[in-house]
């Protein structure tokens, strides 16, 4: 079991190590523009602006930029956004964004969960009877049809039919709700489409067949022995899930004026922001990465096929 883990470890750190090694040599191919404020570059002549980059680092042997980046970065020091954010520390601008992101994501998730999973086993249980044509149905609207006309169905016709605020404000509880709907909406609708999927895969294999003529109920086989095969590859994306929580919505986020960390990437690249989009980069490929490990060792606790112990000669 320890060999197990070490491995995965290791993987995850070779391959992280790689991520901060290839992002930083792609960044020293951005502009240096990204290293100044408007004012700043309008203000400064070219040799003011070298010698403000020479201060920086910027100008220092590549391999001398990546052991100071490294080590600012084990330090906590993520640096300074420049022209997005002038003068302003990182950590502080992500510390103020996460905690939205990570709030409305959770939320979602977790009704994605009580009512996704649920409605999945369902479906499963009542194939081809009404709640499975009815939660396939919702499936097949949820993902035909566009998402940002869903959303704004959600934001105005909603707010109007049951009162609540079209616009997100934090010390208004009510504004929290459509969010969240529409954050939910795509996930329960996976959850549930895939989850019966997996079910009835299951339902169908030779081993349940065999518990059903041994007489064993169908509620202790579905508990016993169906879900616990059927959910472990949905099972597997959960930590991932779990970390990404912090990458926000572009869409929904954007739509409810919600300041968190949702399309935070794409503005740092637009205003080629270095510094954020290094940090930005490397902290969705490290969670994604991290995920991946996570899901693995979460796996093989869920997984009774998989077993770890080591074998004795």
């Amino acid at each position: 079991m320890r060999r197990y883990y070490l491995s995965k470890l290791c993987q995850a750190l070779v391959t992280i190590s790689l991520v901060v090694l290839v992002v930083f040599a792609l960044l020293r191919f951005m502009p240096t523009t990204g290293y100044f404020s408007k004012e700043e570059y309008r203000e400064m002549d070219e040799v003011a602006r070298n010698a403000y980059l020479r201060s920086l680092g910027v100008l220092d042997p590549t391999l001398v930029q990546l052991k100071n980046f490294l080590a600012k970065l084990f330090r906590g020091d993520l640096g300074r956004s420049m022209t997005l954010y002038p003068k302003s520390r990182i950590q502080d601008i992500l510390r103020d964004k996460i905690k939205y992101s990570v709030m409305f994501n959770a939320f979602s998730w977790v009704v994605s969960a009580v009512i996704g999973m649920p409605l999945g086993i369902a479906m499963a249980k009542n194939k081809g009877g009404f709640v499975d044509s009815a939660g396939t149905a919702y499936v097949v609207a949820v993902r035909s049809i566009p998402s940002i006309i869903i959303h704004f169905f959600v934001q105005v016709y909603l707010s109007k039919w049951l009162g609540l605020p079209m616009l997100f404000k934090m010390n208004q509880p009510a504004s929290w709700i459509l969010p969240t709907i529409s954050l939910s909406l795509g996930s329960i609708a996976g959850y549930a489409i895939w989850l019966r999927r997996y079910i009835v895969d299951e339902e169908n294999k030779d081993y349940i067949k065999f518990a059903r003529v041994k007489g064993f109920s169908q509620n202790y086989i579905m508990v016993r022995h169906v879900f616990r095969n059927a959910i472990v590859p949905i099972a597997i994306n959960f930590p991932s899930d779990l970390l990404m929580l912090i990458s926000g919505s572009l869409v929904i986020e954007g739509l409810y004026s919600i300041p968190g960390m949702g399309g935070i990437l794409i503005k740092s690249i637009q205003a080629m922001d270095n510094n954020l989009v290094q940090i930005l980069v490397l902290l969705f490929s490290t969670l994604s990465v991290f995920g991946v490990f996570l899901g693995d060792i979460f796996v093989s606790f869920v997984d009774p096929r998989i077993k770890l112990q080591d074998k004795e000669d």
